[in-house]
C-alpha cells in the first residue's frame, strides 16, 4: 500500500471540522499505529509532505483519566518544536470518532481504552469449542455502543466437519449479521474479507486467543510478520502470540488493528449499545405491565411470554440481563474511585495552599 495523504490514513471530516486553519497552519495531524508502555507510535506528514513515523512520550498525559490517554487509532495534533529529540511535541488529542473500551481487568476501577476511530469490527471466532454465543454479543454490545459496523469472522472451517453448525446459531440469533467463513490459513479464502476494508478503513480484529487473529492479519498483509501459534489440543484454547495493539497499513488498501487475545472484556458504560444489541428484547420490553420490569416473575411481563412461547431464547434473555448488570457495577465502581480521586485531590490541594500560608508567617 502507498500512503500518499491522510486519507490513506483514515483521516475525514469528523477530524477535520474539530480544527480551524489557523491551528493547521501551526499543528500537523499523526495517527497513533502502536502505544508501548512509555512510548507512542505514530505516523503523519511533516510539512514537507513527506510520511514521517514518530515516538513520543506519554508524560504529557500522565495526569489524565487512563481513557483520555492515546490508545491506538487516535489522532494526535503536533506542533513543530525545535528543541524536542524529534522535532515535534504533542498539542491535543482528537475527539474520537469511535470507541471500543472494557473496564481494567482485575480489581482496578477504570475505563481502559481498547482502540479509537474504527469502521468496522471483526469479530473473530473459530469452528470449536471457542465458539460462544454470549462472548460474541458481548462484542457487538460494545461496538453498538459507538455504532461500529460488526462482521462475523468463523475461522478454521478447514479444521471443522460441519461449519453450518456454528452458522445456523448465529442466523438464529442475530440474522442480520454478516458472517464470513474462512480458512485463515488460505490466502484466497482470507482476501473474501477486503470487501469489508476500503481505502482509509479501519478494521479492529478482535477475539480470543488461538482463534486465528494473526494468521488473518498475515493474509490480509499478505507476509508474516505476526507470529502465530498452534492451539492447545486438550482444550482448543490459544496461546497469546499478540502482545501489543498495532496498527497495519494492508496492501489492498484500508488499515487493519490487531489486539491480543483477551480473556476478561467487562463492558462499562456500554448500556445504550447492549440495548441495541438485543433489540428484539428492548423492543418487546416495552410491552411489559410494568415499566421497571426484571423479566423473572412480574405478572404482565412481555419478555418471559415470548420465552414461554418459544420464540425468544432463554439464553439470550440471561446474557442481556448479565450484561446490564455487568455494566452497572461497573459503572457504579469508576464512578466511586472518581468521586476518592477528585477528594483525594482536594485534600492535597488544600495541603499545598496550607503549607504556603504557614510558610509566609515565618
Amino acid at each position: 500500500m502507498h500512503i500518499n495523504s491522510l486519507l490513506d490514513l483514515g483521516w475525514s471530516h469528523f477530524f477535520q471540522s474539530q480544527l480551524d486553519l489557523d491551528l493547521l497552519s501551526t499543528q500537523l495531524p499523526f495517527r497513533v499505529t502502536s502505544v508501548q508502555r512509555n512510548l507512542i507510535e505514530c505516523v503523519g506528514f511533516d510539512n514537507d509532505g513527506q510520511l514521517k513515523t514518530l515516538q513520543l512520550s506519554t508524560y504529557p498525559w500522565r495526569n489524565e483519566l487512563p481513557e483520555a490517554h492515546p490508545t491506538v487509532g487516535d489522532w494526535l495534533m503536533l506542533a513543530l518544536d525545535s528543541e524536542s529529540q524529534h522535532g515535534f511535541e504533542p498539542q491535543q488529542l482528537l475527539e474520537r470518532k469511535t470507541r471500543i473500551q472494557r473496564k481494567a481487568a482485575g480489581k482496578e476501577a477504570y475505563i481502559q481504552m481498547i482502540a479509537a476511530n474504527i469502521d468496522t469490527l471483526f469479530i473473530t471466532t473459530s469452528c470449536n469449542e471457542d465458539f460462544s454465543l454470549n462472548r460474541i454479543e458481548r462484542y457487538l454490545a460494545i461496538a453498538a455502543e459507538s455504532s461500529i459496523h460488526c462482521v462475523l469472522v468463523l475461522t478454521k472451517k478447514d479444521l471443522c466437519d460441519d461449519p453450518d453448525v456454528y452458522i445456523d446459531q448465529i442466523v438464529a440469533s442475530h440474522p442480520l449479521l454478516p458472517v464470513e467463513l474462512v480458512d485463515a490459513t488460505c490466502h484466497e479464502s482470507v482476501s473474501a474479507l477486503t470487501q469489508w476494508i476500503g481505502q482509509g478503513q479501519t478494521v479492529a480484529l478482535v477475539g480470543s486467543s488461538g482463534v486465528g487473529k494473526s494468521t488473518v492479519t498475515n493474509g490480509l498483509k499478505d507476509s508474516f510478520d505476526q507470529a502465530t501459534a498452534p492451539i492447545r489440543e486438550g482444550d482448543k484454547k490459544g496461546r497469546h502470540t499478540t502482545t501489543s495493539r498495532s496498527l497495519h497499513y494492508l496492501p489492498s488498501g484500508g488499515l487493519l488493528l490487531d489486539t491480543p487475545g483477551m480473556r476478561e472484556l467487562q463492558v462499562v458504560d456500554s448500556e445504550a449499545g447492549i440495548q441495541q444489541a438485543f433489540d428484539d428484547i428492548s423492543s418487546v420490553a416495552k410491552r411489559c405491565r410494568f415499566a421497571d420490569c426484571q423479566h423473572q416473575s412480574e405478572p404482565g411481563c412481555a419478555v418471559m411470554a415470548e420465552v414461554d412461547a418459544g420464540r425468544l431464547d432463554q439464553r439470550r434473555l440471561d446474557n442481556y440481563q448479565k450484561l446490564l448488570a455487568e455494566q452497572l457495577r461497573n459503572n457504579e465502581s469508576i464512578a466511586e474511585r472518581r468521586q476518592n480521586n477528585r477528594a483525594l485531590g482536594r485534600f492535597y490541594k488544600q495541603a499545598q495552599q496550607s503549607a504556603k500560608r504557614f510558610k509566609s508567617k515565618e
